[in-house]
């Protein structure tokens, strides 16, 4: 059996791509300051996946029941932060995006360590702008 072992070369992003694609946490950013599910599963695609430490949801409407709950319980006042740290050329109109960030607690003026996170997103170009496949995130230490 023979193979291949030479690099595939990576599909290039334009500037103008990578502040599309750096907008998205923005965006996750805003639509959790203002506990609003539909923004934040609006970020997906339709059949994108949320991964959280012991959460598992598939599809918008999964996302935006799950992030509806956790705004009026455990994330009630909270703030999220995340910042990218790198950026990951996968296929035409796919990336990885590696961020960097957390759940600001309700009262909290900053990232506690403990709440801190890395995260990765896996984003695809659908309908003229770039959205969520999967977002996953750990505890970063």
């Amino acid at each position: 059996m023979t193979t291949n072992s030479s690099p595939v070369a990576a599909p290039s992003i334009s500037g103008a791509e990578q502040a599309e694609i750096a907008a998205v946490p923005a965006r996750m950013v805003a639509a959790w300051a203002a506990h609003d599910a539909d923004a934040f599963a609006d970020l997906f695609t339709q059949d994108g996946t949320l991964i959280l430490p012991g959460v598992y949801k598939k599809g918008r409407d999964e996302i935006r029941e799950f992030m509806s709950a956790s705004y009026a319980g455990p994330y009630e006042g909270t703030r999220v932060t995340g910042t990218p740290i790198d950026l990951k050329p996968l296929a035409d109109g796919a990336v990885a995006l590696l961020t960097t960030g957390g759940v600001i607690a309700s009262g909290e003026a900053e990232l506690a360590d403990r709440d801190a996170i890395r995260a990765s997103w896996i984003l695809v170009r659908r309908d003229d702008r770039w959205q969520l496949a999967v977002y996953q995130n750990c505890p970063r230490d």
